[in-house]
């Protein structure tokens, strides 16, 4: 039954969906999920707005569907999205149940594109207030987003030293044949839209806290009734002889990822440091460079991350492709010829070939324009933060890689989380306050890696982990981690065992522990029967 662009089509019947189960219909050729909920039915889009994992896998828990790749999260009534890293909603149709018969209706717009992005305010020029957002990554998008959301209609700057528009900065060690307008997370046309001022090449280099101004390299300055700092963090720099030849590279931008895949493409590569950046750069050229050495002052790649029992099996996967692992050592000294690296000596005296070197090893805070100023810092230069994402300062907030902040699995105590999610999360907390919504962050950190087109999954802070619970076959490259502190699960990784990660990241959303001894319990070779209990 169709009028204009309106379709009504019988999906199945209604003993066919069981109370809290997840189903994948077809409607006019295009994918829905129906959600059966308390015996309600929901109709929404089938695909999650991040990467498009299909929804129907996801977990539900209430109202709150997540998806089982990356942990965003939705509300099955509204379609509205209440977590990160996705940034837009999906969509929701109408059902009705007749003669015990489901009928979905919806318009074939809607259904052609399963996402939908939230209504917001626009800017009036009456309104004389300003929004300063240091930094052109996520955690500011995500706030001058909610800004626009929540109804405010001042004026809203972003400005970073970036040239893009924020992009998929995930995607730099994953996908290094991408350009950088292929991960663009919004279009400049978008932001113009939505009154959003975006400054690139504009980098802070000092600012008044009294004054509430900013001044900037080119020598022009910014006033800000209030200032969000999110200027992110960058990878650590070799402190070695050689360490200013060419080629060598920390993979920062899209610039950077692309000359290195340029310039290791049947060559000679090395890696400083198997951390995630590392070892996905080293998955990824793992066809295309000549050789590919990996050091590492560590015996296993993400030793302190994930644990030396994921860290060997990313080892093996990558052994099998060819890549050399120099481990429990580390580089001592860069040699080159015509300003060009050549050679890369280690400290247990081997000689590797370097035609080109990538640089993966710690993560430094991009605060150092704050030096000299009031603003609380930690010992690293990380930006301390309360749990509404507010400084010391008023009228200032900070957000994402910049920040240590309280984590409630870790008790409170606060701790650098530099992953996307978290920054998304921690700008959509500071826009919150901003606007004087007085919200805390409630957030369960989540992140993933991938290698050879496999993702190993994590959710939680395992910081300070004394035990782990192995589920699975780390051989078979099927498993489920647990990480246990004080008896209790506090993070959970995961290869090929989906939606399981999601799982315990909503259980650990809802504030519910899990013991040690029913993580022991756990059977991952029923998962069906885990998601819904």
């Amino acid at each position: 039954m169709e009028s204009d662009d309106t379709i009504t089509e019988e999906v199945c019947r209604e003993d066919d969906v069981g109370d809290g189960q997840l189903l994948e219909v077809m409607v006019a050729g295009y994918p829905v999920l129906l959600v059966r909920n308390r015996k309600e039915f929901r109709a929404l889009g089938s695909k999650c707005p991040h990467y498009g994992a299909p929804l129907s896998k996801g977990v539900l828990r209430g109202e709150r569907l997540r998806c089982p790749w990356h942990g965003a999260c939705f509300n099955i009534r509204t379609g509205d999205i209440e977590e990160y890293p996705a940034l837009d909603c999906i969509s929701c149709f109408k059902v009705t149940v007749e003669d015990g018969k489901v009928f979905i209706t919806a318009k074939k717009k809607d259904l052609e594109s399963s996402l939908r992005v939230k209504d917001t305010s626009r800017r009036c020029l009456l309104n004389k207030n300003t929004m300063l957002l240091l930094g052109g990554g996520v955690a500011a998008l995500v706030c001058a987003e909610t800004l626009r959301q929540e109804g405010f209609t001042g004026r809203i700057i972003i400005a970073t030293n970036e040239k893009h528009v924020p992009y998929d900065k995930t995607k730099l060690s994953k996908e290094m044949n991408l350009k950088a307008e292929d991960i663009y997370l919004r279009k400049p046309e978008f932001l113009e839209a939505q009154g959003i001022e975006f400054w690139t090449e504009k980098e802070a280099v000092s600012a008044d806290f009294q004054k509430q101004e900013v001044l900037f390299k080119d020598g022009s300055s910014q006033k800000y009734h209030q200032l969000l700092i999110a200027t992110g963090s960058h990878s650590g720099f070799l402190k070695v002889p050689g360490a200013d030849l060419q080629n060598i590279y920390t993979l920062q931008t899209p610039e950077e990822s692309s000359k290195i895949l340029e310039l290791a493409t049947g060559k000679n590569l090395v890696i400083v440091g198997a951390s995630f950046i590392g070892m996905e750069v080293a998955a990824f050229l793992s066809d295309k460079a000549g050789t590919i050495s990996v050091v590492e002052r560590e015996e296993f790649p993400y030793q302190h991350a994930l644990g030396p029992q994921v860290g060997g099996v990313a080892m093996k996967m990558l052994q099998n492709k060819g890549v050399k692992f120099h481990m429990k050592t580390e580089l001592c000294e860069l040699k080159g010829k015509d300003g060009k690296v050549t050679e890369a000596v280690l400290a247990n005296r081997e000689n590797l070939p370097a035609d080109v070197v990538v640089v993966g090893i710690g993560s430094t805070p991009n605060s150092v324009f704050l030096k000299g100023t009031s603003i609380a810092r930690d010992d690293k230069g990380a930006i301390l933060v309360n749990r509404h994402m507010q400084t010391n300062i008023p009228n200032v907030f900070a957000a994402g890689d910049v920040v240590t902040f309280p984590v409630a699995l870790l008790g409170g105590d606060s701790s650098s989380i530099c992953h996307q999610q978290v920054a998304e999360a921690h700008g959509h907390c500071a826009a919150l306050n901003m606007l004087k919504r007085r919200k805390e962050l409630h957030t369960v950190p989540y992140f993933w890696t991938t290698l050879l087109g496999k993702s190993i999954r994590y959710a939680g802070c395992g910081k300070g982990y004394t035990d782990t619970v192995v589920k699975g076959s780390l051989e078979q490259q099927k498993f489920l981690i647990f990480y246990i502190r004080d008896g209790h699960v506090t993070a959970a990784a995961s290869l090929n065992c989906d939606p399981m990660v999601s799982l315990i990241a909503e259980v650990l959303y809802l504030g519910k522990q899990i013991s040690k001894e029913e993580a022991e319990a756990c059977d991952i070779g029923n998962i069906p029967s885990l998601a819904q209990n």
